[in-house]
């Protein structure tokens, strides 16, 4: 494990000396000392990313030498996949097969995005056709410059490769500060850039808290453009800041998604999918479909299997066979969670299942899978992202009353539907306001397809090649051609 900073290719201790402690939430045992940086950390990383954009070679090469080094990364994250996983268990807490699956799925990411870096060669520019023979215009798509990415906790080395990936393939160069809860796999990405002889600058990893080393780098006015995956509290903080000096910004924030399940639906099926959607990952994810709206006639019937189903989750360490529901990934995360569930239940929610710690468990930050019913729209647990494994479930009549209440939310970035009838699964899906719809399934997410949201969940899309447009800016080349002057002035 990593103990300093990777900045201008080589490893640096922070100036000011500090650590953070790395806490393995299964155990609450401190498992590493994590270098913490600062203000003039990040001010180095930027130099050294503005240097490498201004007068290095990355955003001059080829897209295809650029997808020569997306590919070596690929590689070494796939031959040290299980090295890495071990990793994002002791740091994240999941369990050890999504650890893999996560590992397995960065490393397609840098692969995706080799491909794309090779079509910016296949298409270089586009010609527009004008309405004035006398000129000819095109249009060329050139690196947008330094990246400064923040990256959330809830998937530490993925989140960083939907980044850090689109944008080397870009041509920008990058600073990265993870999550300063989950530091580790962001650090061994420095390793592995090095051991591919990514040039020095390129990329540059800056691990701290969000105060001394994530603002400073929103604020920094080197950096050209700003990507940041969180809350929408500091989602507003970056944008805030953003603005000072005009900067790109993309932004994916929260969610408090809906799953809407149809009398018609299978109910095993739909249980199935309503377990996926939010106890995958402990409930750590924005797209988590918290919110889950029955049709009256099945409603008891699907709810009795949901709390059964939910009781016999087994949860436990990520390291131990079997385990499909670690630990909350931090101690304020876990009583956030925890609080959110009193908050709802005072305000009127009934705790069907789970609602407070996991049983058998003295140490970790485990909280038992948790179904509260009978809230109104108004209830905290309803309306807010809870980020655990807590979903909420109502009843509705109609259709149309479905999609009203799914709507009925601040946030929009995903939901689902569930009906054998696949027109009506499209109809809602059009009705739905948010930017990812499900159809008979919950959370598959593909690298090649866009991933963003509505409203306060945020700005932008990621992955596929609309990840790639993050870090492109679009220039206009016009030109006069005829051999008459142009006589505006001189005639």
């Amino acid at each position: 494990m990593q103990t300093h900073l990777f900045i201008n290719g080589a490893w640096e201790s922070p100036l000011r000396g500090g650590t953070l402690e790395v806490i393995d939430p299964a155990t609450e045992a401190v498992i590493h000392q994590a270098p913490a940086g600062t203000a003039e950390d990040i001010d180095r990383a930027v130099s050294a990313a503005r240097t490498a954009f201004d007068t290095g070679p990355w955003p001059k090469m080829s897209g295809a030498d650029r997808a020569v080094y997306l590919r070596k990364i690929a590689r070494k994250i796939t031959e040290k996949r299980e090295a890495l996983a071990l990793l994002e268990v002791r740091d994240n807490g999941k369990p050890l097969p999504e650890a893999l699956w996560d590992i397995d799925d960065a490393a397609g990411c840098f692969e995706f995005y080799a491909g794309l870096a090779e079509e910016l060669d296949a298409n270089p520019e586009e010609i527009v056709p004008l309405g004035d023979a006398r000129f000819a215009s095109k249009v060329v798509q050139e690196p947008i410059g330094v990246a400064g990415t923040i990256t959330p906790w809830n998937y530490p080395l993925l989140m960083v490769s939907w980044k850090v990936a689109p944008a080397l393939a870009a041509g920008c160069t990058v600073v990265l500060k993870p999550s300063e809860l989950t530091p580790l796999n962001a650090l061994e990405l420095g390793l592995i850039a090095q051991e591919t002889g990514l040039p020095p600058g390129v990329l540059n990893i800056v691990t701290g808290t969000g105060p001394d080393a994530g603002e400073p780098l929103t604020r920094h006015p080197d950096v050209d453009k700003l990507a940041f995956t969180g809350s929408v509290a500091t989602g507003r903080k970056v944008m805030i800041a953003g603005a000072q000096d005009i900067k790109n910004v993309s932004l994916e924030l929260g969610g408090k998604s809906p799953f809407i399940v149809f009398a018609d639906s299978d109910i095993e099926q739909a249980v199935e999918w309503i377990m996926f959607g939010i106890f995958w990952n402990q409930g750590q994810v924005c797209s988590a479909t918290s919110r889950v709206l029955i049709e009256a006639p099945v409603y008891d019937a699907v709810l009795a299997r949901l709390v059964e189903a939910a009781g016999k989750i087994r949860i436990g360490n990520g390291l131990d066979d079997g385990t499909l529901l670690g630990p909350i990934v931090s101690r304020g995360q876990y009583d956030k969670v925890l609080a959110a569930i009193e908050r709802g239940r005072t305000e009127g929610a009934t705790i069907a299942a789970g609602g407070g710690r996991a049983e058998g468990f003295d140490r970790g930050y485990f909280i038992a899978p948790t179904v509260l019913t009978g809230m109104s729209e108004d209830n905290y647990a309803w309306r807010e992202e809870i980020f655990g494994p807590v979903v909420c479930v109502r009843s509705f009549e109609t259709e149309d009353e479905a999609v009203r209440s799914a709507n009925n939310s601040r946030f929009g970035l995903a939901a689902a539907v569930m009906s054998k009838d696949l027109a009506r699964c499209e109809r809602v899906a059009r009705a739905l306001q948010a930017g990812i719809l499900w159809i008979n399934c919950s959370q598959p997410t593909f690298t090649e397809a866009p991933w963003g949201g509505y409203k306060q969940s945020g700005i932008g899309r990621e992955l596929g090649r609309w990840g790639l447009s993050n870090y492109l800016q679009t220039k206009q080349i016009t030109s006069y051609l005829s051999d008459e002057p142009w006589g505006w002035y001189i005639k």
